[in-house]
């Protein structure tokens, strides 16, 4: 059966969210703006995050492991999640993981996490990230403004808003370097101004330049990353917004660590972070981490690997195809369906045509007859992770605008959708940090040698199978 044609709304789309949506997913990444036009199903799982959202909003933690195989959908559900924290006047922080960026390390890496996620602060009126001086002015203005009412001075009303921080790991620091931003917002020294936003952006990379600069003995570290976030979250709700949430994506890149101590560091971070927002320790904080199904389920390398997050994150026994339970801090994307993506395809058809209904490149039928295309070469694939549908049907959009004269029934026998393979499980190399301890030389007694084989149950000492005698060696 055929399914119901997209809705054809007419609404006009600006060519700059047009040319962001078509230009990022024909690369196969997730636009930064323009989620409403292209959002397709899920409804459910959005749903359970808003929930996660309202609660922060109310002083409140959440955490979620969203999982979905690769190409499934997972940035852009985060994105379009994002947008929606943003609308509710929390103020969000996101980042990929990546070979220099992780949640703990000795070399740096966790560091450089924190101040990738500062300079994509973003806010509702500074969506596209750089948004934490505005946070810090909006505090200091609130300040002012709260000392005019008073009739007191504004060192006093800052002093008392901060206060609060103090008992917090690193608070004092803290709260010292927005004192500071207050002393060079008062008296017009921008380069005082500017030493307090890199400390707070976690960009001083030795103690002693920090105490140059600001008098402050501590700075943002490999080993304070998680506490320094906890800080930052209590001062946005002390700057009058709802709260910070924190959106982790490409946590493969953990699970490709090939060092096994480094993988259980990172680990031991996620469940530190689990434990606090699960009993409501963290205040107006909130994380949302991005994965794969290896990434979470994999005993040997994966999240269940380290005992503690398997029995936390075990899923409900009772949950199956039919029955869900979104309440979990496991929430796993299910997969679009054919209709899903019908529409999907429709959307993007109306975004190619700016809006207008008038100037769609290809029918309804059109639609179809792509579907089946992509049916017959890779089979039920090409719903269940749908980026290179998309990217392919985008190209050939593209040709249709570009060559007037030709039908897509001409093209369609030319579009080549190919299975989406995940480029993901290539470990890292080893990073110095991580190195095990060199030992010596290999003596000749250190060499692996094959252990005779046992006789078969049958008597013979013949191999069972052609591999056996490489099964086992002694060292």
């Amino acid at each position: 059966m055929k399914p119901d044609a997209p809705t054809k709304t007419g609404t006009t789309i600006r060519p700059r969210d047009r040319d962001a949506i078509i230009q990022s997913l024909r690369a196969g990444v997730v636009p930064r703006r323009g989620h409403r036009h292209i959002q397709v199903g899920r409804h459910q799982e959005l749903e359970a995050l808003v929930r996660d959202i309202d609660r922060v909003a109310d002083a409140g933690s959440a955490v979620r492991f969203v999982i979905g195989p690769f190409g499934s959908g997972k940035t852009f559900f985060l994105s379009l999640v994002r947008a929606v924290g943003l609308q509710k006047k929390l103020v969000t922080v996101h980042a990929d993981m990546a070979p220099d960026r992780r949640l703990f390390s000795t070399g740096g890496q966790a560091r450089l996490l924190y101040a990738e996620l500062m300079r994509n602060m973003a806010t509702r009126s500074r969506p596209d990230g750089d948004a934490l001086s505005a946070v810090v002015e909006r505090f200091v203005s609130s300040a002012l403004g709260d000392a005019r009412t008073r009739g007191v001075e504004t060192p006093v009303v800052i002093r008392e808003r901060l206060e609060a921080l103090s008992e917090m790991v690193g608070g004092y620091d803290f709260a010292h370097v927005i004192g500071a931003y207050w002393q060079a917002h008062d008296s017009g020294d921008s380069q005082l101004q500017a030493q307090a936003i890199r400390w707070l952006r976690g960009e001083f990379a030795t103690r002693t330049d920090a105490r140059k600069a600001l008098g402050v003995r501590t700075i943002v570290d490999d080993h304070n990353v998680y506490d320094q976030l906890k800080l930052m979250a209590r001062f946005i709700r002390l700057a009058g917004y709802g709260g910070l949430f924190v959106y982790l994506d490409e946590l493969i890149n953990l699970y490709k660590l090939s060092n096994k101590r480094a993988r259980d560091s990172n680990f031991e971070q996620i469940l530190r972070i689990l434990n606090d927002c699960l009993q409501g320790s963290a205040e107006g904080l909130g994380f949302v981490f991005g994965g794969t199904p290896e990434f979470l389920t994999d005993t040997r390398r994966g999240l269940y690997s380290y005992q503690a997050l398997q029995s936390r994150l075990a899923e409900n026994s009772f949950a199956s195809d039919e029955l869900v339970d979104l309440s979990g801090p496991v929430l796993r994307l299910p997969n679009l369906m054919p209709e899903d993506i019908f529409v999907l395809l429709g959307k993007l058809r109306n975004v190619y045509a700016s809006g207008d209904p008038h100037q769609h490149l290809m029918p309804d039928e059109g639609l179809s007859a792509f579907m089946e295309h992509c049916s017959k070469r890779i089979g039920d694939r090409y719903f269940r992770t749908p980026r290179n549908t998309i990217k392919e049907f985008l190209s050939l959009l593209a040709v249709l605008e570009q060559n007037p004269g030709i039908h897509w029934q001409e093209l369609l026998p030319n579009v080549r959708v190919e299975e989406e393979g995940n480029p993901d499980f290539a470990p890292l190399p080893e990073d110095v940090e991580n190195q095990e301890t060199p030992q010596s030389p290999a003596s000749t007694s250190d060499v692996l040698e094959p252990v005779a084989a046992s006789p078969n149950e049958d008597g013979s000492d013949s191999p069972a199978r052609a591999d056996d005698d490489l099964a086992s060696f002694r060292l």
